[in-house]
């Protein structure tokens, strides 16, 4: 094990994301061991522009590049070095998928084993306040010039690897990581492996947690452990990132898939997370609301509004909350114009609705017009249900249960098969009080679509 090959390297980049990066330069120092036997360092054409922001970072600008060997000239070079050798780096996902995805767009299937010199640090060198390269060369006095350039950053990672060897001479964790079967090579540089062992395989939420143990993602998943692995092998630039910054997961069985949903809903809104996308803008549903006017008559509209004080159903989406106003029309032959579906003053002229009896030119008293709406208002009420939505629970002997009441999303919550139930108010020692908000509407009305009246418990 002492003669094994390890090439260490390291690449700047154009820095585009881990897709489309290409290299501006590259340098790879093979080790014998402990012992520096080969060395290989060069400018790359990417043939594409460097931005202003990377040259700022790392010094490298167009010109410099211009007449530099682009990556099929060094490719047979970079080949020899590494056949045979594990890849290291620090960080390695990051340069080694760089580097495949140089091969790939050659044609060529770069594969070798990998180990992370981040990854080995925060095992062998625990407690450093950080273990970027910079900050870690800096704690443990080792020499980095050049930084964010190939060569000075390849350098000092051979020395901070070199005192990985020594702090591991009968190579317990590095055979421990080179195993293939090892999450190693494959997770994220701060994120422990252990923390994925004990991700369960049930359905629930999940929580990407930074180093000050803030979310910066939320998810749901019907097989936790296998859906929080398969954000690591998504090569797109936002999982990329996402990585990078997670220190630690969190997460929560729920048994139930749409519990998991409404919960996943409720965390995104509380937290806020980085790269969550859906759901974080705060949504008002559309709502049909009623209002008196100057002359005393009693209208119908649809506005959107987190309140729901005046409104008497909600919906998500606009076009859905103008055909149930429309169905009230036909059938308490309610007046288009007092209804908000057209904005003239004069008589009302929809292209549906033909049957209002003239309140709009005065052939109808305000008095008898209002009761007509007070009709369908009432019939409104009357469908905003109050029910159960019964679920699996996170074990054999529990149930999960989504209270709906009036209409409106009250929360979740677990309950005893054999938990002896009288009447509704005894649900309350077992309900976790939730937000009613546009996106929960959308979720549950969704579920309803799929499932119909299966599980559904009137209150």
């Amino acid at each position: 094990m002492s003669e094994k090959l390890y090439a260490v390297i390291d690449v700047e980049t154009t820095g585009k994301g881990i897709n489309g990066n290409r290299i501006t330069e590259i340098c790879i120092v093979l080790l014998q061991g402990n012992t520096i036997v080969d060395k290989f360092t060069s400018l790359v054409n990417p043939e594409c522009h460097i931005t202003p922001f990377i040259t700022g970072l790392t010094g490298i600008d167009n010109d410099m590049v211009r007449n530099a060997p682009r990556f099929h000239q060094i490719a047979e070079r970079i080949i020899e070095m590494t056949t045979g050798a594990v890849f290291v780096a620090h960080n390695v996902n990051f340069d080694y998928n760089v580097i495949k995805g140089e091969f790939k767009n050659l044609g060529y299937s770069f594969v070798r084993k990998k180990l992370c010199t981040v990854r080995l640090s925060r095992k062998l060198i625990p407690g450093m306040f950080s273990y970027s390269l910079g900050k870690l060369c800096s704690s443990l006095n080792i020499p980095l010039e050049g930084r964010h350039r190939a060569e000075g950053d390849t350098d000092a990672t051979v020395i901070l690897f070199q005192r990985i060897l020594n702090l591991d001479p009968e190579f317990k964790i590095i055979n421990k990581f080179l195993n293939v079967r090892s999450k190693e090579a494959t997770l994220p540089p701060h994120l422990k492996a252990e923390n994925i062992e004990v991700l369960p395989e049930e359905t629930g939420i999940y929580l990407f947690k930074d180093q000050k143990g803030k979310v910066i993602y939320a998810g749901k998943a019907k097989n936790i452990k296998q859906r929080v692995i398969s954000h690591f092998y998504d090569k797109k630039n936002k999982e990329y990132a996402l990585g990078q910054e997670t220190y630690t997961i969190d997460y929560e069985v729920t048994g139930s898939e749409l519990v998991a949903l409404l919960l996943e809903s409720e965390k995104i809104q509380k937290h806020y997370p980085k790269f969550n996308r859906a759901q974080k803008k705060p949504v008002a549903p559309y709502c049909i609301m009623f209002y008196t006017n100057r002359k005393g008559v009693v209208q119908l509209a649809i506005d959107r509004s987190q309140t729901f004080d005046h409104s008497v159903e909600i919906f998500y989406s606009r076009p859905e909350a103008i055909e149930r106003l429309e169905q009230l029309c036909e059938m308490f032959q309610l007046c288009p114009r007092y209804c908000s579906l057209q904005s003239t003053t004069e008589r009302c002229s929809h292209y549906k609705i033909k049957n209002c009896k003239g309140i709009c030119i005065g052939d109808e008293s305000v008095a008898l017009y209002n009761m007509r709406v007070q009709k369908a208002l009432s019939t409104l009420k009357r469908d905003q249900k109050s029910y159960f939505i019964k679920e699996k629970g996170r074990t054999f002997s529990e149930q999960s249960f989504v209270m709906i009441q009036d209409g409106v999303y009250k929360g979740f919550g677990y309950i005893q098969e054999d938990e002896q139930i009288v009447s509704v108010e005894d649900f309350d020692n077992f309900l976790n009080l939730q937000k009613h908000t546009y996106h929960t509407t959308k979720i549950i009305k969704s579920y309803l679509r799929k499932n119909g009246d299966r599980n559904i418990v009137p209150i």
